[in-house]
């Protein structure tokens, strides 16, 4: 009777582990795409920073290194703090490029994850006032994937490997990274569950109200509001049910993903919030099993598309990289202590995320300093290498339903008045039927949201935007000015004025007050709506 207890069990438990491996198996194919995308992510990323590069990431602009220290988190890791010439900050963003280029060939995959995931820390250190959730779900996926054979399939390192690819993954690290986007929607579910207007699906049609975030198609789905309570009701719902993008395998799992990324593609071509989208489908992509493969294997066949073409691409690829130089040193002992630090640094990582869970809620006892307990010291380190994990309140648990805009009222020394943020004489007034063109690009608006919190939480991203307009404003149009102002305008959304702002009220709130060189800041009071 014993052993026929102990042999169910013992069948009970291998089913539950077979079944948790299968949830958490990742094909190494999505691995190699979901490596090329993240390249070319931090490529696309680099570039889209260039535009903004003397103004966001030099000692000219208006982020200099002291305040993106003071700004970031306690030792907070970055080969760009090294330096404030502007010629090596470019050379770094160089290398940062190059070292993508090589983590999409997966030539030396590991190492090429290792560095790509430091300079993505480092760049975003360099100027913490433009970031958004965007970013930290960026580091975090690109965090867990150095536990990730990426180039297990289609690199460098595959065809130099002298063995057949593994077909599939399952372990630690692969749950680790699936996991992490199902806890960023379920908690950002968790947060939105908290207002009626997410529960009632008023939010999404309040969002879309927003002129100074939403464009392209926006205009088309404002018509239609009651679609878009809709798409508000399907996505809350979605947020809740995303734990089965776990539990789910197969076809079920793929029409899951389906539904996610259609949601993410609707952001695409509404909301201007950056890189967040093409980031959430990165991840998306690693929950694809073989189910997926073998399917669009079956659809290539069905249409009639001639897959000998991409095994003959394939085939070239495959012989260019087998010519690349592959150093390597190869021996059982240096491979034997290659695997005890990988899985050593696998399980300081789980053990340390357990530990932070277990402290989290209950009396942590402090270290023999007395300054900081095991928790604290955990999280400060995941803070200077910027993975530590956000509360994932993405609009939410309040939708933001106002939109606004900003006007910097400044005096001349001949007595003028004029508007040096819009570059026109001072109005309050809109300076656009379209808000989002105030940002000349998206990350403008993210550290504009920055200078509107420094407002009012007293540090110095204000001072310092205004000694900048100061002295660069003579520079470039010959026109001193004597004192800044920095208001926000507000206008409240509601569902009659969706697309009706002249129907809005409005109001200003001042964020700071500047006299430039020697003079005393003074108010300058704005009209009344």
């Amino acid at each position: 009777m014993e052993r026929s207890v102990r042999s169910r069990l013992e069948t009970l438990a291998r089913r539950v582990q077979r079944n948790v491996a299968q949830c958490v198996r990742i094909d190494t194919r999505t691995l190699a795409v979901f490596r090329v995308f993240v390249g070319l992510l931090i490529i696309a990323d680099v570039l889209l920073r260039a535009r903004n590069f003397t103004h966001f990431y030099t000692e000219e602009g208006v982020v200099p290194r002291s305040l993106a220290m003071d700004l970031s988190a306690d030792n907070a890791f970055s080969f760009y703090h090294l330096t404030t010439d502007p010629t090596l900050i470019a050379l770094l963003m160089g290398i940062q490029i190059l070292i993508a280029v090589q983590l999409i060939v997966g030539y030396k995959t590991r190492i090429a994850t290792i560095l790509s995931f430091l300079f993505v820390v480092s760049l975003d250190h360099h100027n913490p006032l433009v970031l958004s959730y965007a970013d930290t779900l960026f580091r975090l996926l690109l965090f867990w994937a150095i536990f990730l054979p990426l180039g297990e399939r289609w690199s460098v390192d595959a065809v130099h490997a002298g063995r057949d690819p593994r077909p599939s993954v399952a372990g630690v690290a692969s749950a680790l990274i699936l996991c992490q986007m199902v806890y960023m929607y379920f908690l950002n579910w968790y947060h939105k569950s908290e207002n009626e207007l997410w529960t009632s699906g008023e939010a999404t049609p309040l969002i879309m109200g927003l002129d100074d975030m939403t464009f392209l198609l926006v205009g088309y789905a404002r018509e239609v509001p009651v679609l878009l309570e809709l798409g508000s009701y399907m996505w809350y719902y979605m947020l809740m049910f995303s734990w089965l993008l776990l539990v789910l395998v197969g076809r079920k799992r793929m029409f899951l993903v389906a539904l996610f990324a259609g949601g993410h593609a609707s952001f695409i071509l509404t909301v201007r919030i950056g890189a967040f989208p093409y980031v959430a489908m990165a991840g998306l992509l690693l929950f694809l099993q073989a189910q997926f493969w073998d399917d669009l294997q079956a659809v290539a066949a069905l249409v009639d598309f001639d897959v000998s073409r991409l095994s003959e691409t394939q085939t070239r690829l495959e012989s260019v990289a087998a010519a690349v130089p592959y150093p390597r040193v190869s021996a059982p002992s240096v491979d034997q202590i290659r695997t005890g630090a990988y899985s050593v640094t696998l399980g300081v990582v789980l053990g340390s995320l357990v530990l932070l869970s277990i402290l989290s809620y209950i009396p942590a006892v402090a270290l023999i300093d007395g300054n900081s307990t095991p928790e604290e010291r955990v999280d400060d380190v995941a803070s200077s290498f910027g993975v530590d994990q956000p509360n994932w309140s993405v609009f939410a648990p309040n939708p933001r339903t106002t939109d606004r805009y900003y006007v910097f009222p400044a005096e001349t020394a001949d007595g003028d008045r004029i508007d040096v943020y819009n570059d026109r004489p001072l109005t309050y007034e809109r300076p656009s039927d379209e808000l989002h063109t105030q940002y000349d690009t998206y990350r403008y608006r993210f550290y504009m949201n920055s200078v509107r919190s420094g407002g009012f939480s007293d540090n110095d991203v204000p001072p310092i935007l205004a000694d900048h307009l100061c002295e660069t404003w003579e520079e470039e149009y010959g026109v001193e000015l004597t004192h800044i102002n920095m208001y926000v305008v507000y206008e409240d959304i509601t569902y009659d004025t969706i697309d009706d702002y002249e129907n809005r009220e409005t109001r200003t709130s001042l964020l700071y007050e500047h006299g430039c060189g020697d003079n005393e800041p003074k108010e300058i009071q704005p009209p009344e709506f």
